[in-house]
């Protein structure tokens, strides 16, 4: 067997760099940014005025000074109007302040207090005396053009989206979202809906997988179930257009075990036993195209768990994201739990009250399907420890 670390050193060191696309901002949320982003301008881009009001020469703005409103400025305006000397101009906020005016006296600091009128007043009394520049944005004060927005790299959200767009930018390069396919292998797999006979279960795995896939980053292609026949299994294969491939069953060393006759020794495609449990046998390699594809195994908890240890970091990597792991932290166990001595337990567990324990009362079983439902995260227990105390110190990979 191999370590978990050395498997995933493996499909890390294997997997080609990121896609570069360009989109507009309306359709970049939750992408990469795949260079740095200047700003086109200076942010403010003009002197403008942070408060309804009147713009003023400050030395003639004293309490009970009495001035002539000679201008009316709304935002958008691209006038400039002359100020003299115990004249003011009625302003918006956001306007362009006038070059003669030097601060901004609030509305509710004049006799007109909040008063809203539809044209400027002839005249207007000052209440309170305004400090020298006050309510006046300066030009390039949140940001000097030239200067990077937001850099490469950055996981897009509202806020960098919106500083993007007052950078002056409407199309931005990010990294392309991976398109992923999905097969579940097994000739016992029936829909959900669908009411099993003996031998049969419901095919879960393309829907965990799914919805796995898309909360990494990457967009599900296509999904598909393919019975345990080789030549079925061959075809869907042909011609995937897809960056990625995951497999599910088939990959251990049964006598029905279609994923491993089919793939085994494509490209660069090899099957191993990872010293993890569940998850133990597992297969990873490029195809002859280049196409990374992760062989998983078919019990549904294996798949869960081989997900997040091996495919969601490739597939984070692919999709250009810096982070690409789960956090992880040490908290201690709330109960005791037995582990296996030759290999990693990655146990899916509830935190309760900053504890650790197992999600279910059966362990760490891969049929244990249930137990996924109510994990909030993953138990790490090394592979040289056997038994977990109530108290011991566990490393969890948080999951939600």
């Amino acid at each position: 067997m191999i370590s978990v670390e050395e498997h995933l050193a493996r499909i890390l060191a294997s997997i080609p760099a990121p896609t570069i696309t360009e989109r507009a901002l309306n359709s970049s949320a939750g992408r990469v940014l795949a260079a740095d982003v200047a700003s086109r301008f200076p942010v403010p881009h003009f002197d403008n005025s942070g408060m309804d009001g009147y713009a003023v020469h400050h030395a003639d703005a004293k309490v009970g000074a009495t001035l002539r409103v000679v201008a009316d400025i709304p935002a958008g305006s691209a006038d400039d109007p002359r100020i003299g000397a115990g004249e003011a101009a009625r302003i918006m906020t956001g306007a362009a302040v006038p070059s003669d005016a030097d601060a901004i006296v609030p509305l509710e600091h004049t006799t007109e207090g909040t008063r809203v009128r539809a044209n400027a007043p002839e005249t207007i009394t000052i209440t309170e005396e305004p400090r020298p520049h006050a309510h006046i944005r300066r030009a390039g004060e949140d940001a000097p053009a030239g200067s990077i927005a937001v850099p490469s790299g950055t996981v897009l959200g509202p806020w960098q989206l919106s500083s993007i767009a007052s950078a002056g930018h409407e199309r931005i390069p990010v990294f392309a979202r991976p398109r992923v396919a999905v097969i579940s292998t097994g000739s016992e797999l029936v829909s959900p809906s669908a009411t099993p006979r003996r031998g049969q279960i419901p095919e879960s795995n393309s829907v965990l997988l799914a919805a796995a896939v898309t909360e990494a980053g990457a967009e599900v292609e296509w999904t598909t179930t393919v019975a345990d026949d080789n030549e079925a299994l061959a075809a869907a294969l042909v011609a995937p257009a897809v960056d990625a491939i995951i497999l599910t069953g088939g990959a251990s060393v049964g006598a029905f075990d279609v994923v491993k006759a089919v793939l085994n020794g494509v490209g660069s495609i090899e099957f191993t036993s990872v010293a993890m449990q569940p998850g133990k046998p597992q297969g990873f390699g490029l195809t002859p195209s280049g196409i990374p594809v992760f062989c998983l195994p078919g019990n549904p908890v294996s798949v869960a768990v081989s997900f997040e240890m091996f495919v969601r970091p490739a597939l984070r990597r692919l999709a250009g994201f810096l982070d690409i792991e789960r956090p992880r932290r040490t908290v201690p166990a709330g109960v005791g739990w037995k582990a296996r001595a030759d290999r990693m337990q990655v146990m899916p567990a509830i935190i309760v009250d900053d504890t650790v324990r197992p999600a279910t009362h059966g362990g760490s079983g891969s049929h244990l399907v249930m137990s996924l439902a109510q994990a909030t995260a993953l138990a790490l227990v090394p592979a040289d420890v056997s038994q977990v105390n109530a108290g011991d110190l566990v490393t969890v990979m948080e999951i939600r």
